[in-house]
């Protein structure tokens, strides 16, 4: 949570007058019932507050004029502005104004929106009410940058150009208490407009800002604008800032950590000031004295703090999340002047290179197995507090362990949920913008960059579930930028490692990134996460997928025009704008070539629907597969995958494990299942059977069943391994699995991993072929790998049909709601892939957390799924649930609240 909100506790006073002319009160600044009116309340009882401006009013600078003294005076008139909300991009807040049509359908961010618009700066605007009294200090707070650069006015009077407030992230804080003035006071940011520079080479990037670079369509504003949290502090004379704690964890036991406090103290007078700092952490408290000169900044450190037995946080599959808090405060010559708090957690990371020169992690001395996803923030850098949380449950429900952010910081509240659910994160800077144009950088540029990494590491530092940092991405900053960024994480006591490069680059100061950053980032069949070559299971990628990611009928439907739906099942070699700018992914071909050899050709925009769920499930699992069964492998083990990507920006047909409108598809179950915390896994390479455990202990005795089906159900090979033992935090490797004489070119494999009383704890179900896919390994370039061979899975076309009994109920607790789907094979044929999904209507209810989906059965078999969703979601509805199958009629089932 902000660094000082908690310390204020008192909430925020605000008013809507005719016009909707936002109205920021300070209320630490206002007569209350501590006094007689006019009298104000003491400056002892009120130090040290916080206040966020809720909103603001948005106006071109082409209707508006670049008169900023006129436009930040008190008196000035902007009642008929545009209201946005407080953290708005200047398209954000004209989206949220409802200027425009729905922006995510067909080609409306481009037909319906003019960039010219975007070219004038743009002015945002707000007004707070005072009454200021001797011994205050007031401040503007900017904790993260404007977008690209702005001048920030206050009562007619420029208190910072662009010469200051310059790039996405440097964090600035303005004295304005000379300039404020009893009652009406106004403030107004100039924001210039943000270039798109997607090459440096041959276009100008002027700016160190944010970009979506390949990833989507870019948002025709480019992200300018006020992108984060503005906010209003009072203080004392002296105020306190960045409060942080050194941790110091005894490994290998855990026994005990040593703490270390600091935080800066700022002395805001003319006089000599006699400063007093407090801290506790529980029950432990400390205390320094420090004399400040006139205007003096001082890093204040307290002796280190002994904790036996300490609550240590670990990553979610590895144990708990227990968090401490700090409060501090400082008095100026015995009166109190201002506070703040931090919440941090007991962990030690470290990482390191191992023979191969591949990086791997340690997480409190034991290795951690990266599992993770490339992140991606909204389009136009809103926040949604509500879609935040469903995100990161959807990560938790995943069993990813690691979310890479790649040049777009988030803001506080994304990292507070992954410290509350045991992500680790992995941020750094951007590729390919001017972020990577070293030789290009002004002496203001390299001021930006350094402050950006003082801003990020004392905004990441406290955070337990930071893994690292990537201060280079595509390339490794140059010598003179490397030392620029440690020196800017270093003055936040940063701890966490530091990588060069997300590719296989070395810098002076850092070594060797260990990092591959090979690739593929475009479709590849599951065997190819098998082996040696580059995006093969061995050493650390950051990131690399199979690209075309396509969503279910109902989630396409919402995003694409009819003939845009056309084009997706018919002519994979045309451009699809849902996919991206850039001609390496604008188009699905390789995707659908591979799609049509290995299933068979589309029928129609439903079978190919159908078909891309399979054909997602299997890759995406085996990629993450792959990794979890060679992380014990003796020559270069896997230490580490980020799949490109988790999320997307804007609605997309590539990159993601869940698609804009949050509803998982066949992508999301295939990665859900290989990332199963105990998993049994076929290997595509050398058609084993491979059991992975996450968890830090053994887990056994255990049986693996493998049983291998024909196409029509015979089953023609059953075999029992047993007893098992899963080592803690490794893999290993079982029985081979037998391709039968005779038996159909595609077939089935199911696994099942039981408990001691025979309880089923994981199952695992391949469609497979006698004929397999091959890659050309010699030709690989960082996009694919071509295919050269395709596996015949279209035998699926010719299953008989299935037959499958179901039964659904919902129940609700509070606003959450479950339902239940019991499903039943009483047939005499498998019933393959089937999907239950929640509708309210006609429309899926998504978000939703599933047991599982897309499950697989033979006769006799029965499984139980659930969802949790929220009550709201059904709109006055009764739930009910849709059933399909690859094989099996798509119906309808009733699941009333119960």
């Amino acid at each position: 949570m902000p660094r000082s909100t908690q310390w204020a506790r008192t909430q925020w006073a605000r008013r809507v007058i005719p016009g909707l002319v936002v109205v920021l009160i300070l209320p630490f600044l206002l007569t209350g019932s501590d006094g007689p009116a006019g009298a104000g309340p003491d400056p002892a009882a009120v130090a040290g507050q916080v206040r966020t401006v809720p909103g603001w009013r948005l106006r071109s600078g082409t209707e508006a004029g670049d008169d900023g003294a006129a436009l930040s005076s008190p008196s000035y008139d902007d009642g008929a502005w545009t209201a946005v909300p407080a953290r708005s991009t200047v398209l954000g807040g004209l989206v949220a104004a409802g200027r425009y049509p729905d922006l995510n359908y067909s080609a409306n961010l481009r037909d319906k929106v003019d960039p010219k618009d975007f070219t004038v700066p743009w002015w945002y605007r707000t007004t707070v009410t005072a009454a200021p009294a001797p011994g205050r200090h007031t401040f503007v707070d900017l904790p993260g940058g404007v977008i690209p650069k702005a001048e920030v006015w206050f009562n007619g009077t420029m208190i910072a150009g662009t010469d200051v407030v310059a790039g996405a992230y440097p964090a600035h804080r303005f004295d304005v208490s000379g300039l404020l003035r009893p009652g009406a006071n106004a403030l107004a940011v100039k924001v210039f407009p943000s270039s798109l520079c997607l090459d440096p080479d041959t276009q100008p990037c002027p700016d160190l800002s944010i970009g979506f670079l390949d990833w989507n369509q870019p948002p025709p504003d480019n992200n300018m604008g006020v992108w984060r949290d503005v906010r209003f502090v009072e203080t004392g004379a002296v105020s306190l800032r960045d409060p942080r704690v050194v941790t110091r964890l005894a490994l290998p036991g855990l026994e005990s950590a040593e703490l270390t406090v600091r935080a800066e103290l700022a002395n805001n007078t003319d006089r000599t000031v006699a400063a007093r700092a407090t801290g506790k952490i529980g029950t432990l408290s400390f205390a320094k004295d420090v004399t400040l000169a006139p205007h003096e900044t001082t890093t204040v450190t307290f002796e280190p703090i002994h904790l036996d037995r300490p609550r240590v946080w670990w990553p979610a599959q590895m144990g708990d999340q227990p968090m401490y808090r700090l409060a501090m405060a400082v008095s100026a010559d015995g009166t109190p002047s201002d506070g703040a708090s931090t919440d941090f957690g007991v962990r030690d990371v470290q990482s390191r290179l191992n023979g191969g020169g591949d990086r791997y992690y340690l997480v409190n001395g034991k290795p951690f197995l990266v599992r993770g996803a490339g992140w991606v923030p909204d389009l136009f850098l809103r926040s949604d507090a509500r879609r935040l949380q469903d995100e990161f449950s959807y990560i938790r429900d995943l069993g990813l362990n690691t979310i890479r952010l790649e040049g777009k910081g988030e803001n506080d509240e994304f990292y507070q949920l992954a410290d509350r659910l045991g992500i680790m994160l992995l941020p750094g800077w951007e590729c390919c913008t001017k972020w990577q144009a070293y030789a290009k950088w002004t002496p203001a540029d390299h001021a930006v960059a350094r402050a950006s990494a003082v801003t990020e590491g004392h905004r990441l530092r406290n955070h337990p579930s930071i893994l690292g940092f990537y201060v280079g991405s595509d390339t490794a900053p140059t010598p003179e930028v490397e030392k620029e960024y440690l020196d800017g994480l270093a003055a936040s006591d940063w701890q966490a490692p530091v990588i060069s490069s997300i590719g296989w680059r070395t810098s002076p100061l850092l070594g060797a990134s260990g990092n591959k950053g090979l690739g593929p980032y475009w479709w590849v069949p599951p065997s190819y996460w098998y082996g040696k070559q580059k995006g093969g299971a061995f050493g650390f990628e950051a990131e690399h997928g199979p690209g075309p990611a396509i969503p279910e009928l109902g989630s396409l439907e919402k995003i694409l025009s009819p003939q845009e739906l056309a084009d997706l099942w018919q002519h994979g070699d045309k451009p699809q704008f849902h996919l991206s700018w850039s001609e390496n992914f604008d188009r699905l071909a390789e995707y659908s070539t591979a799609l049509e050899r290995r299933y068979g050709k589309p029928t129609g925009l439903a079978d190919f629907v159908e078909k891309s769920q399979l054909a997602n499930y299997e890759v995406n699992r085996a990629q993450f597969e792959a990794y979890g069964a060679e992380q014990s492998a003796t020559d270069r083990p896997s230490t580490g995958t980020i799949y490109w990507l988790l999320n997307n920006a804007w609605p997309s047909l590539f990159w993601h494990l869940y698609d804009h409108s949050m509803a998982p598809s066949g992508g999301y179950f295939g990665a859900r299942t290989a990332l199963r915390p105990l998993h049994v896994q076929y290997r595509y390479d050398n058609a084993a059977v491979a059991l992975v455990n996450t968890g830090l202990r053994d887990a056994g005795p255990l049986s693996v069943q493998t049983t291998v089906f024909d196409l029509d159900g015979t089953q023609r090979y059953d075999h029992t391994t047993n007893p098992v033992t899963a080592k803690g935090n490794a893999a290993s490797t079982l029985d081979t699995v037998p391709v039968p004489d005779g038996i159909s070119t595609t077939y089935f494999v199911r696994l099942l991993l039981r408990d001691a009383q025979g309880n089923v704890v994981d199952r695992n179900v391949y469609w497979l072929s006698t004929q397999p896919d091959e890659v050309n390994t010699e030709a690989d370039e960082w996009r694919l790998s071509p295919q050269t061979a395709y596996a015949d899975l279209s035998g699926l076309r010719r299953l008989a049909k299935g037959t499958v009994s179901a039964t659904a109920s919902s129940e609700a607790r509070g606003d959450d709601v479950t339902t239940h789907v019991t499903l039943t094979n009483p047939g005499d044929q498998v019933a393959f892939f089937l999907r239950a999904t929640v509708i309210a209507g006609d429309t899926e209810v998504a978000p939703a957390i599933w047991s599982d989906d897309y499950v697989t059965l033979w006769p006799g078999e029965s499984m139980t799924l659930t969802a949790k969703y929220r009550r709201a979601q059904l709109n006055n509805t009764e739930p009910a649930v849709r059933l399909n199958g690859v094989n099996v009629d798509t119906r309808q089932l009733a699941a009333p609240l119960g």
